[in-house]
């Protein structure tokens, strides 16, 4: 387990991704049982299990996308807002999102 301070380092000096990343963890993190793991590609927000993820996609394709959170459901979720949707495995349906400005973290 570790704290939401390790995930901005994550973002690194961009002001934008970290500035994004922050608000997730306002939202997620209000709840008493989930924390936040690093790794190499990702931030994890637990609840016994990771259900969302924050990474950076310039890492890994050509975009100026700041900020992507990751959300896997037990179903597949019908919104605009989802850029893709992966079926990983049977009970699990990964929705990305493309997060581009802080009042992209809304009520939805």
């Amino acid at each position: 387990m570790t704290d939401s301070v390790e995930g901005e380092q994550f973002f690194g000096t961009d002001k934008k991704a970290v500035s994004i990343y922050r608000a997730v963890g306002r939202r997620l993190l209000r709840f008493d049982d989930v924390d936040v793991r690093v790794s190499k590609s990702q931030v994890a927000f637990r609840a016994r299990r990771g259900f969302a993820f924050a990474w950076h996609p310039g890492d890994y394709v050509a975009t100026d996308v700041p900020l992507v959170l990751s959300l896997a459901l037990p179903e597949p979720l019908d919104s605009h807002r989802v850029k893709e949707i992966a079926h990983p495995s049977p009970t699990t349906w990964m929705h990305h999102l493309e997060l581009r400005l802080v009042k992209d973290v809304d009520r939805e």
